[in-house]
């Protein structure tokens, strides 16, 4: 019986063993104290996260992004935490090794610290979530403060901020020039408040490098360059499964849009011509 190093620091493990070492928060950062880089990738149901687990992705994240990908908005605005629990119940349950973080959608934590803390609570609780995200910069620090005396792991969220859009005016880069100033001094507060991590985007790139440099917890670039210690992408832009205009950040590893193209049109092509099903699909 082979063994192997296990994941993330967990000594050694058999080839054989049955549940391969969890990742968890600790993890991260020793990794970002390595100086080891690694992927995030967005999930929202078993298959995709089972797929991801397999592949040794360490951190799955149920975006707000389920919005546009899953439930076809316009913006990440409309989805509802109980649009996103089922999402979330479903990648927990797949993945073994991943570290599952749940967003906190648009007007579920703003409010204040314990409106924040009770939707944490029913994403870990009625989801099996491992951690949440939030949005926002100094502005969200009592809320981080809470959840990380609560026991519950949350990674911050700075730079562009979707679910801030309008305030933002749109799709625009943040952190230039002066800006860039504020966007260090928040995420280290937010690592001061407890936030495990940092996500940061679409800032230049030397902007996620200077809020990299100088928080010791792991940044987590998307559009921010790559000074940050990891990057993440949501899944059907990386896989090729979303077509027409994509951000300028995104690359796409796959054609998944045009394998199921194909399949699909094999598939009606079979049914038409009655060679599916053949007596090897029948009864």
């Amino acid at each position: 019986m082979s063994e192997q190093p296990a994941p993330y620091g967990g000594g050694t493990t058999t080839a054989t063993a049955p549940t391969p070492k969890r990742v968890r928060i600790h993890h991260l950062r020793e990794m970002k104290e390595r100086g080891e880089k690694w992927a995030m990738l967005t999930a929202y149901d078993m298959y995709t996260a089972a797929t991801f687990d397999e592949a040794g992705i360490p951190v799955l994240l149920i975006g707000d992004s389920a919005s546009n990908n899953v439930f076809g908005n316009k913006t990440s605005l409309p989805v509802t935490v109980d649009e996103l629990l089922p999402l979330v119940r479903a990648v927990s349950g797949a993945s073994r090794r991943a570290l599952v973080i749940a967003d906190l959608p648009f007007g579920s934590y703003e409010a204040s610290a314990e409106q924040c803390f009770h939707t944490a609570v029913r994403f870990m609780k009625e989801a099996g979530a491992h951690a949440v995200k939030l949005e926002g910069g100094e502005e969200m620090v009592p809320q981080v403060e809470l959840l990380a005396r609560s026991g519950i792991p949350v990674m911050a969220h700075i730079g562009f901020t979707p679910q801030a859009e309008h305030g933002l005016g749109g799709y625009r880069v943040q952190g230039r020039g002066e800006d860039a100033q504020r966007l260090v001094s928040a995420a280290k507060a937010l690592e001061a408040a407890g936030a495990f991590a940092v996500l940061i985007e679409m800032v230049p790139e030397d902007v996620g490098a200077e809020i990299t440099r100088n928080v010791a917890v792991p940044t987590i670039g998307i559009g921010a360059g790559n000074g940050c210690d990891a990057q993440v992408l949501v899944w059907q832009d990386m896989a090729g499964l979303r077509t027409g205009r994509l951000p300028r950040f995104v690359k796409q590893y796959a054609d998944v849009h045009g394998v199921l193209r194909e399949a699909a049109r094999d598939f009606a092509a079979d049914v038409a011509a009655g060679t599916f099903p053949a007596p090897e699909h029948t009864f």
